[in-house]
C-alpha cells in the first residue's frame, strides 16, 4: 500500500492516523475538540512528537471531553503542567481549556463546534489533488478566514497554520497526494 511521502516507513500510529483519520471528514465533536487540541499543541513541535503523546492527551484531557475540560481549575491546570505525557506549555494547556469553554458557549447557544467549521466549504470537503507534497501550503485563504473567524469568537492558539492542520485532520480538506493508496 502506498501512502503519503510524510507518513511513509513511519511507526505504527503514525500509519494508523494517516490511514485511519486523516483527511477523513469527520462531524464529531469530541473528535473535532482533540484534533484542535492536538493541532495547537504541535505548534513549533513535530507531528510525531504529538501523536507518540496522543494517549497521554486523552487521559489527561477527559478523553476529550469539552465539558469536563471546560471545568478545569487552576489546580488541574498546575497539574497537567507537571504531567509528562502531554507538552507541558502553560499557553498550550490554558488555550485547550479556554476553547473547551468556548465550544461549550457555543453548544449552549444551539450551535455544534464542527457545524461551525463545514459550514465555511458549504459542507463539502476540499480536495487539492496534490501530485507532490511541495505542492502542500502550510496555510491558505480559508485557513486565514477560519482563524480570524475563530479569534473573535475567543479561541486561543488558532493561527492559519494550526487551522490549515486542523481542517486536513478532521477532513475538511483531504490533501493525501493522488497515488497515495488511502485517499
Amino acid at each position: 500500500m502506498k501512502r503519503c511521502t510524510w507518513a511513509e516507513d513511519s511507526f505504527k500510529e503514525m500509519e494508523d492516523y494517516h490511514d485511519h483519520e486523516w483527511c477523513k471528514p469527520s462531524h464529531d465533536e469530541r473528535y473535532f475538540f482533540e484534533m484542535l487540541t492536538l493541532e495547537l499543541s504541535q505548534a513549533g513541535l513535530s507531528w510525531s512528537t504529538i501523536i507518540k503523546r496522543r494517549n497521554g492527551y486523552k487521559k489527561a484531557f477527559a478523553n476529550f471531553d469539552y465539558d469536563k475540560v471546560a471545568q478545569f481549575d487552576e489546580t488541574k491546570r498546575d497539574q497537567l503542567l507537571q504531567n509528562p505525557g502531554i507538552i507541558r506549555n502553560k499557553l498550550k494547556v490554558n488555550a485547550t481549556i479556554n476553547n473547551a469553554k468556548i465550544i461549550v458557549e457555543m453548544h449552549q447557544n444551539g450551535e455544534r463546534f464542527s457545524d461551525y467549521i463545514w459550514s465555511f466549504v458549504d459542507n463539502k470537503a476540499i480536495d487539492h489533488h496534490l501530485q507532490d507534497e511541495s505542492q502542500m501550503p502550510a496555510q491558505d485563504e480559508l485557513s486565514q478566514t477560519i482563524s480570524k473567524d475563530l479569534k473573535k469568537k475567543g479561541f486561543r492558539f488558532v493561527g492559519p497554520t494550526i487551522i490549515y492542520s486542523f481542517l486536513q485532520a478532521v477532513g475538511v480538506i483531504n490533501d493525501h497526494l493522488d497515488q497515495c493508496d488511502f485517499k
